[in-house]
């Protein structure tokens, strides 16, 4: 399994959903740099199981740090985190060893490891494998903020039927209250009823997640294969259940001329910024200085309540059949955390990558 990613920083993760525990290895942190605990406890809470509008089962999600830190400072060593699972049940996925998951990755991963992938709860596969990525955020997130004054935070643009506006720059105090709210968007109260009317009627839904950066300066990223968008984008579709990734405008450039796609330069506090951010806050691959903004579309859970029909590998044969356990009827608001650690991470690897002087 490809596990490591980076280049400037280098992160590894590992564990499967129902075994023992679940961590991360993270090298190229700079030594001494303090650790901020309660923030990485906060920054996992976001994405922890639990709660009305989320899957029931319950993980603390604590963390365990067996090198790289010590007394609350990183070291230089490789940091290696650790989470235990402590709420599994794996007898939920007995009945459906065999059977086929729609949308899951139960016949790729049993193709490609030729029936040895650890089925329970998809194993490696699982979106329980996120949290190791929040760990890893967290952890960029302090390293970042001990220079930089970024601010992060992301919204719901469509969830269902539910839809509202895109940020072309917003100020840095909305990014803050984006990421202190536990359902991101104008009208929480009607996500939160979608969300538990596919719930009631075993079913699930999807959405699209808008997320901006403020205070990256310019000059971060290559051009081509190294590319800030393409670092961006690596990583977010290296989270389960991401579907698409698109960066300022996005798919609306399509109907756009340049007249209007273009972003003119100014002068503004004595610095130079752009009139528009049409391109989120990256040009030519590289940082522009601009609130870098990405969107991001997350499908449906793919295990629901209702009966489907899909293939048994054993028989050979069609059978229809009802996923059990515990499930997501909506991951979006999960999800949010993990694109935004997964940002963090990005970021980290191409600050120590730039080249400015």
């Amino acid at each position: 399994m490809s596990n490591t990613w980076g280049k400037n920083i280098r992160l590894s993760i590992f564990g499967e959903s129902h075994g023992a525990g679940i961590g991360m290895v993270l090298d190229g942190l700079p030594a001494g740099t303090p650790i901020d605990r309660e923030e990485i406890r906060r920054q996992m809470a976001r994405r922890a199981p639990g709660g009305a509008l989320a899957t029931s089962r319950k993980e603390a999600d604590e963390v365990e740090f067996l090198s790289g830190i010590v007394d609350d400072v990183t070291c230089g060593s490789p940091i290696c985190g650790i989470i235990r699972n402590t709420n599994t049940r794996s007898h939920d996925y007995e009945k459906t060893k065999a059977w086929l998951r729609p949308s899951h990755a139960d016949y790729t991963a049993s193709v490609k490891y030729h029936g040895f992938a650890d089925f329970r709860g998809g194993g490696h596969f699982s979106g329980r494998i996120t949290a190791p990525l929040v760990l890893a955020g967290s952890l960029c997130a302090q390293v970042l903020k001990q220079h930089f004054a970024l601010q992060i935070g992301s919204h719901i643009l469509q969830l269902g039927a539910y839809e509202e506006a895109g940020w072309s720059s917003p100020e840095p105090a909305l990014l803050e209250q984006m990421a202190q709210s536990t359902v991101p968007c104008e009208q929480p109260e009607t996500v939160k009823q979608i969300i538990e009317e596919v719930r009631l009627e075993a079913d699930s839904v999807g959405g699209r997640v808008e997320t901006a950066i403020c205070g990256v300066p310019a000059g971060w990223g290559d051009p081509f294969f190294d590319s800030l968008e393409s670092c961006l984008a690596h990583l977010l579709f290296s989270v389960p259940a991401v579907k698409a990734v698109s960066f300022g405008a996005g798919e609306r450039f399509g109907a756009m001329r340049g007249s209007q796609a273009n972003d003119a330069f100014c002068i503004q506090n004595g610095s130079i910024q752009t009139r528009t951010n049409h391109n989120g806050g990256i040009l030519g691959g590289i940082s522009s200085g601009m609130p870098i903004i990405f969107q991001t579309t997350i499908k449906p859970t793919p295990s629901i309540g209702q009966r489907q029909r899909s293939v048994n590998l054993q028989t050979m044969q069609e059978e229809e059949r009802q996923i059990v356990g515990r499930h997501d009827p909506c991951i979006v608001l999960r999800a949010i955390p993990v694109l935004e650690a997964v940002a963090n991470i990005a970021l980290l690897d191409a600050w120590k990558g730039a080249d400015i002087r």
